[in-house]
């Protein structure tokens, strides 16, 4: 199994699936014997911890423990074996993996969002525009290496001339979110999201990611409820509401 199946087991359990999605899933659990049984495996076992973590005391214990059940439970795997031969040794790995997968969820699902969780703002490429080429270059540059106090600058500037560039100001937005000038993000986040265009939702999780860095959870939930659907950040967004809430 790899880490993307124990992330697919989670969202269908937690019911995150989109409907196309959802029917790939369950497709495969009937034609593919081994992948049902992985996912059974660590249905199993996440309900089981779930009955058991019950409190954030136990949570803490929890989480302090995992790493030493992990390796145990590898160091007890040839004795085992040996005990338990008409086992298939790949049961062992894949009982293993789930315990670590199921330990990751549990450890999230009881530790508070943060911020730099979440804020993955990617490489940017921005358009060459004329005489602009060189200030675009810089202000690319510095944002894909994270000097966002330069970065800011050098959208300001471009800004300028491009007053109604909704990419530009998106970018320094998000510049100005990294620098904590929280006001003047919030301005331009609001221009966006009022402003048809393609950068409308991604200012409405940019703007929600702001509020968790600031600790503001109730604004950020009910800015990421506007969200639609279609949003490619909508999974995220419901995940970080459950977290939240």
């Amino acid at each position: 199994m790899q880490e993307q199946d124990y992330i697919l087991f989670e969202d269908y359990l937690s019911g995150m699936l989109q409907p196309e999605e959802l029917v790939a899933f369950e497709n495969r659990l009937q034609n593919d014997l081994s992948y049902k049984e992985a996912f059974e495996t660590y249905k199993q076992a996440s309900l089981f911890l779930e009955n058991q973590v019950k409190n954030e005391e136990k949570s803490k214990a929890f989480k302090a423990n995992l790493e030493t059940v992990s390796s145990r439970y590898f160091a007890e795997k040839e004795a085992s074996k040996t005990k338990f031969k008409g086992i298939n040794p790949w049961y062992y790995s894949m009982v293993a993996a789930a315990i670590l997968a199921i330990g990751f969820f549990v450890t999230q699902q009881f530790s508070n969002p943060e911020y730099d969780d979440y804020a993955n703002y990617g490489t940017i490429s921005l358009t060459v525009r004329g005489t602009q080429s060189e200030v675009l270059s810089k202000a690319e540059t510095a944002f894909n290496t994270h000097n966002y106090e330069d970065a800011e600058v050098y959208f300001s500037e471009l800004l300028k001339i491009d007053t109604n560039n909704m990419e530009l100001q998106l970018y320094k937005a998000v510049s100005l979110v990294e620098l904590n000038k929280y006001t003047e993000a919030d301005v331009l986040f609001d221009r966006i999201i009022q402003t048809p265009s393609v950068y409308k939702n991604k200012a409405i999780w940019y703007l929600a990611l702001s509020k968790l860095k600031q600790e503001d959870e109730a604004a950020c939930v009910l800015i990421l409820k506007t969200l639609p659907q279609d949003s490619e950040d909508y999974k995220q967004a419901q995940q970080l509401i459950k977290k939240l809430k």
